[in-house]
This record gives structure tokens, C-alpha cells and sequence, in this order.
């Protein structure tokens, strides 16, 4: 499994990573494996307010249907667009053209409390 030592990681299979002060975010390499063929991405609303831990979206797939849930509370300030017709982007490049959204983080420290690769590597190991 791929998992860059760049990005953060939650215990829900998202990783994060800081832009300019944004928090852009995905599902990991983990994840999509375990999924299979993604056909259908739910992506939230610019402007939506999400909550750490909370849902914000759906990845279905041939396999079944997840939920994907905000790694920090903020305000979703882009959705990737494309992943509405290119839903099997997120099997390709999870961490690249894959991402889901970007979110404006209500606290800047809470990017900092996410799992590194470290950890999410013994995470997804057990």
C-alpha cells in the first residue's frame, strides 16, 4: 500500500494534506483497494460546514457504499468537480487527481492532531 510520509491520516482511511493554509483530502490508497471499482462519488457543497469525524460524502462502489468523513471541522471551500464524471479517478490517483475536497480549517492546529504515516501504516497493518 501506498502511503506518502507528506500526508496526514485518519483512522477512517482519509489522508490530509496542508495547502496554504487549506486542507485538501482523500480517500487512501488503502481505502479505494478495499472498495474496488469506485462508479459514483457524493462530493459536498462549497461553502458546506463539515465537522471532524463527521460524514460529508459518499463513495460508491461495485463493492458497496462508504461514507467519507471530514478529517477537520471547516468550511469546504472546493469540491473536485470532476470526480462526478470521472468517479474511477480516486482508483487511479488517490492521492493525486483524486482528491475529494479542500476544506478552510476553523482551527489551523487541528490538521496537526491527524495520524502521521507512521501510524497509519501499524493502523492498517493490524
Amino acid at each position: 500500500m501506498n502511503v506518502p510520509d507528506d500526508l496526514r491520516y485518519t483512522a477512517d482511511h482519509e489522508w490530509a494534506r496542508l495547502e496554504d493554509g487549506r486542507v485538501r483530502v482523500g480517500i487512501t490508497d488503502y481505502a479505494q483497494d478495499a472498495l474496488g471499482d469506485v462508479v459514483f462519488v457524493q462530493l459536498p457543497e462549497v461553502g458546506a460546514q463539515v465537522t471532524a469525524g463527521g460524514s460529508f460524502g459518499e463513495v460508491e462502489s461495485t463493492k458497496s457504499v462508504s461514507d467519507v468523513y471530514a478529517p477537520v471541522t471547516g468550511t469546504v471551500v472546493e469540491a473536485n468537480s470532476e470526480l462526478t464524471d470521472v468517479p474511477q479517478r480516486l482508483n487511479e490517483d488517490p492521492y493525486g487527481e483524486g482528491w475529494i475536497c479542500a476544506i478552510e480549517p476553523a482551527d489551523e492546529n487541528a490538521f496537526g492532531s491527524l495520524l502521521d504515516a507512521d501510524a497509519y501504516r501499524k493502523l492498517i497493518a493490524e
